[in-house]
């Protein structure tokens, strides 16, 4: 009788590995109504990069009851790796991965601390090659909030992009509660002047570009527990200047 219950115990512990197993190697998803495509790469560890590859994806664009392919994260995962979370710093992850900021960012070649939520970080020379590089996917954005702060275009761009009217909050980095990281992890506090708006992701995709009325070019980098449907929250780092806006119809375009 004891055999008996080992070789079951041991029938069970193999059984229960291969669920797991193959739990782990999953590699389907099938979109359900509200999914983004940013949430469902955040939830699976993987980048929206590597989610738009998987699925031959040129927009952020998906469907209720569309079937994704994703990446196993044991493929996904290596000591050499490092997929950026929310709330995390350049700070955070060198001290967590015992390495220095300064090799960090040689590593993954970048110019500045500035990071965001879903990217990979190479933490080893040696995997800088054998990954995505995190300034190819970051860079654009960081730029683009830098270079706009100090933009505020009256008229639309002429290129392309979906039109709409939306209404319009301000809120600033400095409010009670609020830690200055959206949640694409972009710190407003280090970075006062950048263009920044509170999105709903079903709505503008998180990293779109979107022009603002009265405000200027700005980067889709939030999210926020009021906005929902066609509402945006544009950052302004002044109080004053937040009282200011006040709440407003504007017409946007989102460019990308």
């Amino acid at each position: 009788m004891r055999k008996q219950l080992i070789a079951l115990a041991a029938g069970f512990l193999i059984l229960g590995s291969a669920t797991m197993t193959a739990q782990a190697a999953s590699v389907s998803y099938t979109v359900e109504k509200g999914d983004t495509l940013w949430a469902i790469a955040q939830a699976n560890d993987i980048s929206v990069e590597d989610l738009q590859a998987s699925n031959l994806l040129d927009t952020s664009l998906i469907f209720p009851e569309q079937q994704l392919e994703l990446e196993s994260k044991s493929d996904k995962k290596s000591d050499d790796t490092y997929t950026i979370k929310k709330g995390d710093t350049l700070t955070k992850i060198a001290d967590e991965k015992e390495v220095t900021i300064a090799d960090l960012m040689d590593w993954n070649n970048l110019s500045s601390d500035l990071i965001f939520a879903g990217d990979t970080l190479a933490l080893s020379a040696k995997a800088t090659s054998n990954i995505t590089k995190v300034q190819q996917t970051q860079a654009p954005q960081a730029k683009q909030a830098q270079s706009t702060s100090t933009q505020t275009t009256t008229s639309a761009p002429q290129q392309g992009g979906k039109t709409m009217t939306v209404r319009a909050t301000a809120y600033t980095a400095y409010c009670t509660g609020c830690s200055g990281i959206t949640a694409t992890g972009y710190d407003l506090r280090a970075n006062p002047g950048a263009k920044v708006i509170a999105v709903d992701p079903s709505v503008i995709p998180l990293g779109s570009r979107v022009w603002v009325e009265g405000y200027g070019e700005a980067i889709a980098s939030d999210t926020g527990g009021a906005i929902k449907g066609n509402r945006i929250d544009v950052f302004i780092p002044d109080n004053n200047k937040v009282y200011q806006w006040g709440v407003r119809n504007v017409t946007i375009k989102v460019l990308n």
